[in-house]
């Protein structure tokens, strides 16, 4: 009987996703960290970087056990960091924070979906890994006024019931009829999709200004326009009801229109948010009661897979899209 139970095409699977998306952050994280002006950050972002080259390693002894040849992922030839700023200080933990929530997320569904014990700890301990950086960014973030807390709101002295359907309208079905104030589960997806688009929209604006291919460039000004129309419907909805917006001053792209990275690698992390971006919305769909809320979400979610799409055949059209490995052909 083998020591250990062969790996599954599930696992297989989950370690080819983990490769392809630490080794772009390890790329990243090497431009950023040569850039970076406030030391704290650059602690942050260099012990990050520390830990989870370490966890790139131990993928890598995986496969070599396995007899699997070892992905390509993203390498040297993706950043040069001897070019000016990309960004203003802030970026780079804004940023951070950003891909280690997306990390959270992607960690515990590959938790369901292994079974192998080592395999199974490897997620569990990426998952502890995002979870503390993310705290991390977020303290270093709010102590330097770069991340607004969501809004307050009085705390609840009753337990309430919903008494009737009228709970469920906000004008989707009757323009005319009265629309409710917004829950707190509401205003929790809401801000956070504002939130994580501002971003977004930073980073592909960089992106936009530096990329060598046309088509590329033009790519990253069509997905530029798609997130400040998601920032402006979903902001008008909370200003209805009277909230603030999420704000993020600082961290904005600089005048520099020298590339860090290559387009491949740029082209994957907008691929990267997007899938991120449409996972939250269905979310926000699922959680939101009042009516007009999952329109508005399922009509982000076409655009955004729309432009995936589209992005999708730029990197194939370029070569820059890796196959991940394949089911075998029993036909």
């Amino acid at each position: 009987m083998p020591e250990k139970a062969a790996i599954t095409s599930s696992e297989l699977g989950t370690l080819w996703l983990t490769y392809q998306e630490k080794t772009m952050i390890l790329r990243m994280l090497e431009y950023f960290i040569e850039k970076a002006d406030d030391e704290k950050a650059k602690d942050i972002m260099t012990l990050l970087h520390e830990e989870l080259e370490s966890y790139v390693g131990k993928i890598i002894q995986i496969y070599e056990k396995e007899g699997a040849v070892i992905p390509v992922g993203y390498t040297e030839q993706d950043v040069n960091k001897n070019v000016p700023k990309l960004y203003d200080n802030g970026f780079d933990i804004m940023f951070v924070r950003l891909l280690k929530e997306i990390s959270m997320g992607m960690h515990s569904l590959n938790l369901t979906m292994t079974f192998r014990e080592d395999i199974n700890r490897l997620f569990e301990d990426l998952t502890a890994l995002s979870q503390k950086y993310f705290r991390i960014c977020s303290q270093y973030l709010l102590e330097k006024g770069l991340l607004v807390r969501s809004p307050y709101v009085s705390m609840p002295k009753l337990v309430e019931f919903v008494k009737d359907n009228s709970y469920l309208g906000g004008g989707a079905l009757n323009p005319l009829g009265k629309k409710r104030t917004l829950n707190t589960v509401e205003v929790s997806h809401l801000y956070k999709a504002i939130e994580s688009n501002l971003t977004g929209l930073k980073l592909i604006l960089g992106f936009a200004q530096c990329a060598a291919d046309e088509e590329v460039q033009k790519f990253f000004h069509e997905g530029e326009e798609l997130a400040k129309g998601i920032i402006k419907e979903l902001s008008e909805v909370m200003i209805e009801t009277n909230l603030s917006i999420p704000q993020t001053p600082g961290g904005n792209p600089t005048r520099s229109t020298v590339a860090p990275f290559s387009d491949k690698l740029m082209m994957y992390c907008t691929s990267l948010f997007c899938s991120f971006s449409m996972g939250s919305n269905s979310l926000g769909t699922a959680f939101s009661l009042r009516n007009d809320l999952p329109p508005k979400m399922a009509v982000f979610m076409k655009d955004i897979f729309e432009y995936a799409h589209k992005g999708a055949k730029i990197m194939i059209k370029n070569g820059w899209m890796e196959e991940p490995p394949q089911m075998e052909d029993r036909k």
